[in-house]
């Protein structure tokens, strides 16, 4: 099922946005999971900010019919990644809307269990969802999307994959066993295709945003002072930052020219 906002993409959807002609996302075909709340919202609004085509996933329907009300532009699209047959679809309508795909996000999760609980107390269902959002998804629709992302590497307007990572991939925290796991393969499910896909100029990227304030992180720790942590915003700047570092630059002499980019690590 697919939604779309009511507003023209071409005609309006930055009407009244300054944007930077220079910037590498000004543009760009960006496709984002998981984008109708915390983070993945926050790199909705950013992105429109800067100028980019814009469609975001989602498994409420409801949710993505008021985000892409409110965000002119956007193009909601219902699904669920964590459902083997619902990529093949979703990967269809964000081609059709977008006309080809430049950057893909892969924000989506799943905690697992809430309240936490021990690896050893966590039920099979709970690990599996766990891994099948946050490791499956990525994967199948990363794998949807090669040949398109590939093609607008060739065409020299980029493509980079950005996998939403977290501290939680490197380090052992009590509690958060299935989404640690799903999230350090992720991490390495990464840096091997960084690997394997760069001669054909698709970037992988693997980045922990910090620790913020979504609602995933208020199921996690509920008693957790919310001025402590990061805002979504400040994270979707970061991240716009590193996508935009690892896209050609447009309009430079000489034709575009890659930029140095982010492999893996954290946004402090």
């Amino acid at each position: 099922m697919k939604i779309s906002s009511d507003t023209t993409l071409n005609q309006s959807s930055h009407r009244g946005r300054e944007t930077d002609p220079a910037d590498p996302l000004a543009g760009a075909r960006v496709a984002i999971t998981g984008g109708t709340s915390g983070l993945g919202l926050a790199l909705v609004r950013e992105l429109l900010k800067r100028g980019a085509q814009v469609a975001f996933v989602a498994r409420g329907g409801e949710r993505v019919a008021r985000v892409a009300r409110e965000q002119a532009g956007a193009h909601g699209i219902v699904g669920d990644i964590s459902v083997k047959g619902d990529i093949y679809p979703i990967a269809m309508q964000i081609l059709g809307e977008l006309g080809g795909v430049d950057v893909l996000i892969n924000n989506a999760s799943d905690l697992g269990p809430t309240p936490l609980v021990m690896l050893s107390d966590t039920e099979c269902e709970d690990l599996e969802r766990a891994f099948a959002t946050n490791l499956l998804g990525p994967f199948r629709l990363t794998k949807a999307l090669m040949g398109a992302l590939a093609a607008s590497a060739r065409e020299g307007r980029g493509a980079v994959v950005l996998n939403i990572s977290s501290d939680a991939a490197l380090n052992p925290y009590p509690g958060w066993g299935a989404y640690g796991a799903s999230k350090a393969a992720l991490r390495h499910l990464s840096r091997i295709w960084g690997e394997e896909h760069a001669a054909d100029g698709v970037r992988f990227l693997s980045l922990d945003p910090g620790d913020m304030d979504p609602p995933m992180h208020a199921a996690a720790v509920p008693d957790a002072e919310p001025e402590t942590l990061k805002r979504p915003e400040i994270a979707a700047h970061e991240l716009a930052e590193a996508i935009a570092a690892a896209l050609p630059v447009r309009g430079a002499s000489g034709g575009a020219r890659p930029a140095t980019s982010l492999t893996e690590g954290a946004l402090l």
